[in-house]
């Protein structure tokens, strides 16, 4: 399967930024207010994330408490290097969690691109929460791709290509959450950012159509050896309407919550970031064309290559790049972090 390159060209942001003002301390702009939750949510009910699969709103759970990793992979619609020293199951977990597993993915970069979970969903959603909580055990390294949330037409029980070509508005809508190392830049594994494939996504500079990496108003690193819970909404337009929006919270509190007339800078082929002021009001989300295209897939994906540690200025491709992952939760409603027992 063929990725998308990610341009990390820190001048073209430097001079979008030039003659706008600068942006305010807020994490979220005044014009981005907005009624969407933080804090406790749908997993306050279920204290440890126990029996949080019973809700009606939750269309997928995996906390990887297994006997063995066959076990968990038969829970997922595909995997990739489940053999092959890409996925095991390590006793950690994170704070306030009723396990004590959880599952890493490592990638051998001069050998292997790492390893991922595919799941389809059981019924596909126009609105759709996932969270999960993602840890980078030292030394952190970059990463090419990483979590995606999206949808198929028709579904699939496999992950689609399509890397660099923008997706008919009936077809394909996809959403990344990714660390962003922004050419070595961003210290390891990177600040998070939206990396995102819909049919009405800006070309790039070379012709193609690689995805738009959408940034919040400041830059959110990435912790290196510590939990952190993360948690994305996709949520598609009405047909004919530029009203579909995108959000993230860390460790529950609400980060980013793009949607119509929020302020950014100017679009390039790489995207944009976020304002609290200045800049111009954003056109909206125009995801979809048509009603069938739904969110059906949650992809939990550790994708490296040798040309992104070469952009973020690595040269050495021995060292393992490794992370762990626990206590996904998708559902229609907004989840938030665990709560204590």
């Amino acid at each position: 399967m063929v990725f998308g390159l990610f341009c990390l060209q820190a001048d073209i942001w430097a001079k979008e930024a030039a003659g706008v003002a600068r942006p305010k301390t807020a994490s979220v702009s005044e014009s981005q207010a907005t009624s969407l939750p933080e804090g406790p949510g749908l997993a306050a009910k279920y204290p440890g994330d126990q029996k949080i699969q019973q809700d009606p709103a939750v269309l997928f759970s995996e906390d990887f408490e297994a006997a063995s990793l066959q076990e968990v992979v038969q829970r997922w619609t595909e995997a990739k290097n489940p053999r092959q020293e890409g996925l095991r199951l390590v006793e950690d977990r994170p704070p306030d969690s009723s396990g004590r597993q959880a599952i890493e993915m490592i990638a051998h970069p001069d050998r292997d691109t790492g390893a991922h979970l595919y799941k389809l969903l059981p019924r596909g959603v126009d609105q759709c929460f996932a969270r999960f909580y993602v840890r980078f055990p030292k030394p952190a390294g970059y990463i090419h791709h990483f979590v995606h949330l999206g949808g198929y037409q028709p579904p699939t029980r496999w992950p689609q290509g399509g890397a660099g070509e923008r997706p008919r508005g009936d077809e394909r809508i996809t959403v990344g959450i990714e660390p962003w190392g922004n050419g070595g830049r961003n210290p390891p594994p990177g600040c998070w950012n939206f990396y995102v494939y819909w049919h009405q996504m800006k070309r790039s500079a070379d012709g193609r159509y690689w995805g738009n990496g959408l940034h919040p108003v400041q830059p959110a690193p990435v912790p290196e050896d510590k939990w952190q819970c993360v948690e994305v909404m996709l949520k598609l337009n009405q047909v004919g309407k530029p009203d579909g929006q995108l959000a993230l919270w860390l460790d529950g509190k609400l980060v980013a919550h793009i949607r119509q007339g929020v302020r950014r800078s100017p679009w390039t082929g790489m995207g944009f970031r976020l304002l609290t002021e200045g800049g111009e009001p954003f056109e909206g989300f125009d995801f979809r064309t048509s009603d069938k295209l739904k969110v059906n897939f949650f992809w939990l994906l550790h994708y490296v290559t040798p040309e992104a540690l070469r952009r973020n200025q690595v040269q050495d491709l021995s060292t393992p790049v490794r992370v762990r992952f626990d206590h996904i939760v998708v559902a229609t409603e907004y989840i938030g972090p665990i709560q204590k027992r």
